[in-house]
């Protein structure tokens, strides 16, 4: 049974029960290009059930024996009022905070499950499956010019820029509201740029939003 609990970088909790995890593939032009996948026409989205999320502040613990495990490091943005086939200026006033994600993938899995035309829940949405970090406040970051890293074991390996994003935050929102209801509580991973790899034991996650967020972690 997992205890995760949003949380804001001071450590005091988000006092909003944990909703569905939205997800988007393919954000970013270059990361499409990189996996050899074609650059999509409308946001591709996918969800993570609520048992997937962790503490990316924790320790990282990937499945045995499920071939390849691949980080996909995101910007997350905490929902925290209702949303329903809203405007972009809406889903402004109902963004409460911004964070860091990894989409861990099962990327054997997924890519039987694509070669049959199957869906991809099951390489996204294992337990622990989307470590999130905990969030700042939404006037702490501009979602046309955020810029996040990500270092293993010291190296750069992944540098996201919202001016690379082929739609930008508020759109993509105002987007998924119109497929289904935001709720409070509720996480919206934005895409990852290109840079994705595998994980392996041992190794030194450090992620960075901007100059308002660290996050340091290791695979276990």
């Amino acid at each position: 049974m997992q205890d995760y609990q949003h949380h804001w970088k001071d450590g005091t909790p988000v006092h909003l029960p944990l909703g569905k995890i939205v997800c988007v593939g393919r954000n970013y032009a270059a990361h499409a290009r990189e996996l050899d996948n074609p650059v999509p026409d409308e946001p591709l989205l996918f969800i993570k059930p609520a048992s997937s999320a962790a503490y990316l502040t924790r320790p990282l613990r990937i499945p045995a024996g499920r071939g390849s495990v691949h980080f996909e490091t995101e910007l997350a943005v905490l929902i925290g009022r209702p949303l329903t086939a809203a405007s972009p200026e809406e889903t402004g006033q109902a963004i409460l905070g911004y964070g860091l994600a990894l989409d861990l993938t099962l990327r054997d899995l997924q890519s039987q499950l694509k070669a049959q035309g199957h869906p991809w829940e099951r390489a996204k949405g294992f337990d622990g499956a989307c470590p999130l970090s905990p969030f700042i406040s939404s006037d702490r970051v501009d979602p046309l010019t955020a810029r996040f890293t990500l270092e293993v074991d010291g190296k750069q390996q992944q540098s996201g820029d919202a001016r690379e994003m082929l739609m930008p935050v508020r759109e993509l929102i105002a987007h998924i509201s119109g497929q289904f209801t935001l709720m409070p509580g509720d996480v919206v991973l934005t895409g990852t740029p290109k840079g994705v790899g595998p994980l392996q034991a041992g190794q030194a996650l450090s992620l960075e939003l901007g100059d308002d967020l660290f996050v340091g972690t290791h695979v276990a």
